[in-house]
């Protein structure tokens, strides 16, 4: 299971949500030519995630804050959604995407910045993300929180330059 995002313009942001077929081929013709308007945490997404909401970031940065396809308000393991998830359409692999808005993605910017690998992971007990059953586990192998950290000047560069081009953000798990 890996994290995944792809930088688009808020015209592009708009035909993604008229028409997430279209969306998809971009996002996997970006993946496949390697293109500086996508990138990935690779299995370290659940980790990252955790990390920065341990932090207290606000932006829903892996995830994404609005999306794409309107989930039913059911639980979210309940068989309800796991009928509608088998049958849906727009599923990217784990689930059809969401995304962060220009807005999102300016805060989340300014954020990052601040942040360093140390600052990332620094006082976090291992334990801490084996007990909240964050994925890929187990933490408490030397190296584990410095791999998910080692990620972080990729992700800052990545926002930034989305930052710039006022872009949005599309994200999947795949």
């Amino acid at each position: 299971m890996n994290g995944n995002w792809l930088r688009v313009s808020p015209d592009e942001l708009e035909q993604a949500r008229a028409d997430l077929g279209w969306a998809y081929e971009l996002a996997m013709t970006q993946r496949d030519d390697n293109s500086e308007r996508w990138a990935a945490t690779d299995k370290a997404w659940n980790g990252l995630d955790f990390l920065l909401d341990r932090l207290g970031f606000e932006i829903p940065l892996v995830l994404g804050a609005e999306r794409l396809v309107e989930l039913p308000d059911v639980e979210p393991d309940s068989e309800e959604m796991f009928d509608f998830l088998e049958n849906l359409e727009d599923d990217w692999g784990y689930g059809p995407p969401s995304y962060l808005t220009p807005a999102h993605v300016a805060t989340a910017a300014s954020e990052l910045v601040t942040l360093t690998e140390g600052s990332l992971i620094r006082g976090v007990d291992p334990q801490e993300l084996n007990r909240a059953d964050i994925y890929p586990g187990p933490w408490e192998g030397p190296g584990e929180l410095a791999w998910v950290a080692h990620y972080l000047p990729g992700v800052q560069s990545f926002f930034a330059a989305a930052a710039r081009d006022g872009a949005a953000v599309i994200c999947w798990l795949d």
